[in-house]
């Protein structure tokens, strides 16, 4: 049981279900319709299993990536602290991987080459990406970009209509990636002020395309409140634990973010299921690190 609990640390399981919701938003920003348990199910449910499976390969290898530098400036997780062998790790970061890839593919062709696309890209960045000062926030922004497109895969002509609108994730992880940057030894507030004014353009383009859906808009606002109240006492003190506690918050309100693009389809009960994953994903968060 202790291995368990190890590996599921490194998989940041908090974190995982805010990429559910990533796609839970792609298939609804292409006007995919949630039915009941027939076959409208199950794109939902490959795609949603494919990401997690992605998305917690990703994070695995990122403290595979980080193990003597964990040595120093984190004793305490699964991998320097000896609780589970570096070689398991990678062999359950590649077992998770290539699940999240095959259940892309069981989905659709174009599904599967985006899956991989998402795995070149969040390994590239584990291993170089974190350590690049302009392309490492860009690499995972893009991360979550393509997260949000691989929920769109579902209707290949909805990916080329609404294409550009995986834009706004990836400047929006790109600006929490840069904030992410003093969690250990703190940051600067010209780099905060900078992540909020790209928090500014995030919150902008929602509220434009969730204007005519006032449910939408009880979304945004609060993703807005949560993030800025945050942020704003970083900025004051740009402390390791303040700028910790930015990340996290906005690492989890992204279920908020995406809550709002299933509401701005119509599906309100859709987005009451999304919201339903922001308790889920605090209270794993109690038990299990985020950043």
């Amino acid at each position: 049981m202790s291995k368990i609990r190890a590996f599921a640390e490194l998989t940041r399981p908090a974190n995982v279900v805010t990429a559910l919701s990533d796609i839970m938003a792609g298939l609804a920003i292409v006007g995919f319709v949630f039915g009941g348990l027939d076959y409208q199910f199950y794109p939902a449910l490959f795609l949603g299993l494919s990401s997690m499976c992605l998305y917690a390969g990703g994070v695995v290898f990122n403290d595979v990536f980080d193990h003597e530098l964990d040595r120093i400036e984190r004793p305490e997780r699964a991998l320097p602290s000896g609780r589970i062998k570096r070689s398991e790790a990678i062999f359950g970061g590649i077992l998770l991987l290539a699940l999240g890839i095959f259940l892309a593919f069981w989905q659709s062709r174009l599904s599967g080459f985006v899956a991989i696309f998402i795995t070149a890209l969040a390994l590239f960045y584990d291993w170089k990406g974190k350590h690049m000062r302009i392309f490492g926030p860009i690499n995972m922004g893009l991360c979550r970009a393509f997260n949000l497109l691989l929920g769109m895969s579902v209707y290949e002509l909805g990916v080329l209509e609404h294409f550009p609108v995986i834009a706004i994730p990836l400047i929006y992880i790109a600006a929490i990636t840069l904030v992410s940057r003093g969690e250990v030894h703190g940051g600067k507030a010209i780099t905060l002020y900078f992540a909020g004014f790209l928090f500014l353009i995030v919150h902008a383009s929602q509220l434009f395309f969730a204007e005519k859906v006032e449910f939408a808009l009880v979304f945004v606002l609060a993703h807005f409140i949560l993030i800025f109240r945050k942020l704003s006492v970083a900025i004051q003190n740009p402390m390791g634990k303040n700028i910790g506690l930015t990340v996290k918050t906005g690492v989890l309100t992204l279920i908020l973010m995406n809550a709002a693009w299933v509401a701005s389809s119509g599906q309100w009960m859709v987005a009451l299921f999304v919201l339903a994953l922001l308790p889920v994903s605090l209270g794993l968060a109690k038990k299990f690190a985020v950043t």
